[in-house]
């Protein structure tokens, strides 16, 4: 099949874009790497009337390292989180995230901020930045960026918190200091599908992290086996509070109580591999 009819639009600056998403509203899609975009428009799941095209929009692409924090821009390519040594060295995690999305030609073209935007719950973005506190940037015509955090941005499948009218710019990832570990696990049926279940681990001196993907409508935080990965509990322990409320949904992939299963070994296999990293950092 082919895409709908469509107006195509190529501002050069987020200005330009934030002009035409407040005139179409919810008319009008903004398109990035397109990976996840095109395919929907060209079976039609998907229709807009409008379609506003960022790869022109400089301002949308590179990292920036503040104190603290390195800044994503919403339009950078997922191969820069792979191949750059900053990354990898500033926020591990995201860097390691990374080569499980898709393939190679799929993070060539496709976006950081496409990605998040896209807010699909199997997805490894999404949860690395729910695991590290990131901040996302939303910009509007007329008015000055917000801030929003992200356990407030992803509100259900394919859905967060972002209006029509508004655009992804950046996102704010904290650089941990000190002794840490990172470690993110994942399971497909085959290499570059999305996960049946995923999770991603961090832990420091006084703080510890672990989002799971695939097995709800948006990454979930499971606080019990925070608490027990900082009280240093036993692998499998952690493990167990991880999956002790958790009701994932069946579908064609995996049954509840499969993805429960698999959740439970990749989150021991990932607390395992973290505290390695972290003993050792020390």
């Amino acid at each position: 099949m082919k895409p709908a009819a469509f107006a195509y639009h190529a501002p050069e600056t987020v200005t330009g874009v934030c002009a035409l998403l407040a005139e179409y509203g919810d008319e009008a899609k903004p398109l990035a790497g397109g990976q996840s975009l095109v395919p929907m428009l060209a079976l039609r799941l998907a229709r807009f009337e409008h379609l506003v095209d960022l790869n022109r929009v400089e301002e949308l692409a590179g990292v920036e390292r503040e104190i603290g924090t390195l800044v994503v821009k919403a339009g950078t390519r997922q191969r820069v989180m792979e191949r750059e040594p900053e990354i990898a060295m500033g926020v591990p995690l995201l860097a390691r995230a990374t080569p499980l999305i898709g393939h190679f030609q799929i993070r060539n073209r496709g976006t950081v901020g496409g990605s998040l935007a896209h807010a699909d719950p199997a997805s490894e973005y999404p949860a690395v930045a729910l695991a590290l506190d990131a901040e996302f940037e939303i910009a509007r015509a007329g008015t000055v960026a917000r801030r929003v955090s992200a356990a407030d941005f992803f509100v259900g499948t394919w859905t967060t918190v972002m209006e029509p009218d508004e655009l992804l710019v950046a996102v704010r990832f904290p650089i941990w200091i000190g002794p840490c570990g990172f470690a993110i696990e994942e399971f497909a049926r085959r290499h570059g599908d999305f996960a049946v279940a995923g999770v991603a681990c961090a832990v420091g001196s006084q703080r510890a992290r672990i989002a799971l993907f695939g097995v709800a409508p948006t990454p979930m935080r499971v606080q019990e086996a925070e608490d027990a990965l900082l009280a240093d509990a036993p692998a499998a322990e952690v493990a167990e509070a991880a999956v002790r409320e958790l009701d994932p949904p069946d579908d064609v992939h995996a049954s509840s109580a499969t993805r429960r299963r698999i959740t439970r070994h990749l989150v021991a296999r990932a607390v395992t591999r973290a505290r390695e990293e972290f003993r050792a950092s020390r």
